[in-house]
């Protein structure tokens, strides 16, 4: 039987490499993957439908669902989790102290609807009181000039959003006071380069971090892999032999970060840091699938809404395959 060939773009994740190395096959399926930067994959799937199958960020993938003819369909495969704590970056000219020290500033986003701004606005409405409509925000790019939103945004007037300059950076502008805060998923040049002029809000973010994963049992969700419709329309039993894949190339990586006769990665903790998390997260800390996860969706579902990105809060049964709810038992 012909195998069907599939393009599929995204980082080059621990989690991924069985099926960037083709030790891990999806049923039926010849995965073309290419290995990307992020940011060029969201541009180019977002823009131009480059690829079958693609990671993209789980907010724009939220956007397109309130869109005519939404181009996407997602499975519940998160490549990407993220605490955000430790993402927030503050001036040493803003006098920003605590969270609510951020009401009525400036603060930078790359773009308003990055995944991770979406959960650091909700966190620190949710945690600390802060409105998300009660600061102005500065959209560009942080390393680069030029950058724009990927998706047409369309916001309630009570968001207050505005571009920077054509030549002006946030990273800079962070370090020069010109904008107060900083929401990102990357930290800024700047804070390494000029740490007397750029610092975290929560300088001891791992402690802050693992107390919310305790309250909240959320480990944040950035990413999702979304299929081109036209691709899963033609070919619904792709979203389950996909899922599967996944779960296996993790279930593998996984597995290998407790080999202890030679390290996988080169940082020289890694054991302990593996037995720290499991004692701390569980033994499957990053899991796939709906019924695991359906409390962290729901939650960043209800941020985007409130965050003027979505018209009404969507669900797991909007977002994701239904051919992904259930498995076979045997």
């Amino acid at each position: 039987m012909t195998r069907l060939d599939l393009s599929f773009a995204c980082w080059g994740y621990d989690r991924t490499e069985a099926l960037r190395a083709g030790e891990v096959r999806p049923d039926g399926i010849n995965l073309n993957y290419q290995v990307l930067d992020v940011e060029e994959t969201f541009f180019r799937m977002l823009r131009n439908r480059e690829f079958d199958a693609a990671e993209m960020s789980m907010s724009s993938y939220c956007v397109t669902l309130g869109r005519e003819n939404p181009p996407f369909i997602a499975i519940p495969v998160f490549p990407s989790r993220f605490f955000r704590h430790s993402c927030i970056f503050v001036s040493a000219k803003s006098g920003i102290e605590k969270p609510q020290d951020l009401v009525g500033k400036r603060i930078g986003v790359p773009e308003y609807q990055m995944t991770a701004p979406v959960w650091i606005r909700g966190i620190l409405q949710d945690e600390y009181g802060v409105d998300p409509a009660s600061v102005t925000y500065m959209t560009g790019g942080e390393e680069e000039p030029g950058r724009e939103e990927k998706l047409k945004l369309n916001l309630p007037e009570k968001f207050k959003v505005e571009p920077i300059g054509p030549t002006q950076t946030l990273s800079r502008m962070l370090a020069d006071g010109e904008i107060d805060a900083l929401h990102t998923a990357r930290a800024p040049s700047t804070f390494y380069s000029e740490p007397h002029n750029v610092r975290r809000l929560f300088p001891d973010f791992m402690d802050v971090e693992k107390a919310y994963f305790e309250r909240t049992n959320i480990f944040p969700i950035m990413h999702v892999v979304a299929l081109r419709r036209d691709v899963y329309e033609g070919n619904r039993w792709i979203a389950q032999a996909l899922t599967k894949a996944f779960a296996e190339a993790k279930r593998r990586a996984q597995e290998e970060l407790l080999v202890s006769a030679s390290l996988k990665t080169m940082l020289p903790w890694q054991i302990a840091a593996m037995e720290n998390t499991v004692a701390s997260m569980g033994h499957d800390w990053w899991p796939y699938g709906i019924d695991r996860n359906r409390h962290v969706i729901e939650t960043f579902t209800r941020y985007h809404q409130e965050q003027g990105l979505s018209p009404r809060q969507l669900t797991a049964e909007d977002m994701f395959a239904p051919e992904t709810f259930e498995e076979f038992r045997i």
